[in-house]
């Protein structure tokens, strides 16, 4: 039998001791856990399984620090198999290999099954995915993945197929104030040595910066407990002193608030959809302050007065045809003047291309013209309307008994302009919003003098 590593549980031990709070914090047992009660409450799925130690494989999908890494943990404290945890941003090959081979000797030696933690599972690429699939599939290991990013889009079906998605919340609020007051009173794990007390003000502030994040929380107290110089106790008892967290000490801990939002990330995308969802629905408020946390979030101003400038001409069109000419100035201005300055007029474009009038019908009219040709064969052009620039299209019929608009009165002259299989198919059609009711008036009053004409 191998020696007592008596150096190496002494280390472990100091490691341990020095840890952030936030690992120290870490609960053991799911009644520790505090907030994603929809899906580690008592009597749900997840709860059963873990209490059962029958797991199967799942995937863990949410923000940073909203418990991920805690839920594996606990599940490596509950169960009576071999735990094992990998990390994909440094994880190669023959880490992988090392955990099959271990995981066919626990289960064909042992009777043990192995449950694999891989942080971030979104890092692995393709063929480290697969290569997992045929053991997850029979059982030699239980997967369990952590993921920030949507797994329905950067992780393998198979996997998806074989595993339950759970997904995670932010905490609220008041489970943030939760966890804070645990970590300050908690004498063994958390700051309860050092005397820390924290105003009301200061409680409230730091649970709501986190923006849900438990990590966030937990690191911003921990930096004010440890750079606040002490004061006397106000009883005395001890001769010890007291650490007061104010709000002031508190806001300067957390320099920036805590935005969940990465350019490459889930969050990204629906953030960006709800800022174009917000002008197509013609609110600017909702416009501006998605505008206000992309900025804040560090987004490329050049990608947002792209969205700006799509929304301008798919939500808007016509019914303000100005609305583009803004969002167009708009984008070409960043290019120039940058930060922190471009912030205003994207703002100027993104208020603007939001109060606009709506309409969708430029949109609707290309997708259907564009569906048709997709459909249908490709029709002639009537010859009329053939090049006629070039000499001998006269003996090809092209070009004969085509009708010069501004040879008419009204620079309009009735004639066909479509291939003879799809006259009388319309696709644009106005909208009765904005300038768009105007152009439709105009177009009806141009068949309708043609017509009295006739």
């Amino acid at each position: 039998m191998a020696e007592p590593d008596l150096f190496g549980y002494m280390s472990g031990l100091k490691k341990e001791k020095e840890a952030p709070l936030a690992a120290r914090m870490r609960p053991e047992t799911l009644d520790e856990v505090v907030g994603q009660q929809h899906i580690i409450g008592e009597g749900t799925l997840l709860y059963r399984a873990i209490k059962a130690d029958k797991l199967s494989s799942i995937i863990l999908y949410g923000p940073p620090g909203t418990g991920k890494t805690t839920i594996a943990k606990v599940i490596a404290h509950t169960t009576r198999g071999i735990f094992c945890q990998i990390n994909a941003t440094s994880a190669g090959k023959k880490d992988m290999e090392e955990v099959v081979r271990q995981a066919k000797d626990n289960l064909g030696m042992y009777g043990k099954r192995t449950i694999l933690f891989i942080d971030e599972i979104h890092r692995f690429n393709k063929a480290q995915q697969d290569y997992l699939l045929p053991f997850v599939e029979d059982g030699t290991i239980v997967l369990i993945g952590a993921t920030t990013e949507n797994p329905y889009f950067e992780v393998n079906s198979a996997l998806i197929s074989r595993s339950i998605v759970f997904e995670l919340k932010p905490l609220t609020k008041e489970e943030t104030k939760t966890l804070i007051l645990r970590a300050v009173n908690d004498p063994v794990k958390g700051l309860g040595s050092f005397h820390v007390t924290i105003d009301d003000d200061a409680l409230e502030f730091l649970a709501d910066v986190a923006g849900g994040d438990a990590r966030v929380a937990l690191n911003a107290i921990e930096l004010a407990a440890l750079t606040t110089d002490p004061e006397l106790r106000p009883d005395g008892a001890d001769g010890s002193g007291q650490v007061r967290v104010t709000l002031g000490i508190a806001e300067n801990c957390v320099q920036k608030r805590a935005v969940r939002y990465e350019k490459s990330g889930d969050n990204h995308y629906d953030t960006i959809s709800a800022f174009i969802k917000s002008m197509r629905g013609s609110d600017p408020d909702a416009a501006v302050y998605y505008l206000a946390r992309m900025l804040y979030a560090g987004e490329d101003i050049k990608f947002i007065a792209r969205r700006i400038m799509i929304c301008a001409s798919e939500d808007v069109g016509n019914a303000d045809p100005q609305a583009l000419q803004v969002a167009v100035a708009a984008a070409q201005a960043v290019e120039r003047i940058g930060l922190p300055e471009s912030r205003i007029i994207l703002a100027h474009a993104a208020i603007y291309v939001a109060c606009a009038p709506k309409s969708n019908a430029v949109v609707v009219a290309i997708d259907q013209a564009d569906r048709h040709v997709r459909e249908h064969d490709v029709k002639t052009v009537p010859p009329h309307l053939q090049d006629a620039h070039y000499h001998g299209h006269e003996a090809l019929g092209r070009g004969i008994g085509y009708k010069y608009a501004h040879d008419f009165p009204g620079n309009y002259v009735e004639q066909q302009y479509l291939p003879d299989e799809v006259v009388g198919t319309v696709f644009y059609r106005p909208g009765e919003n904005g300038y768009e009711k105007q152009i439709g008036e105009h177009l009806r009053k141009l068949k309708g003098s043609h017509t009295e004409t006739e």
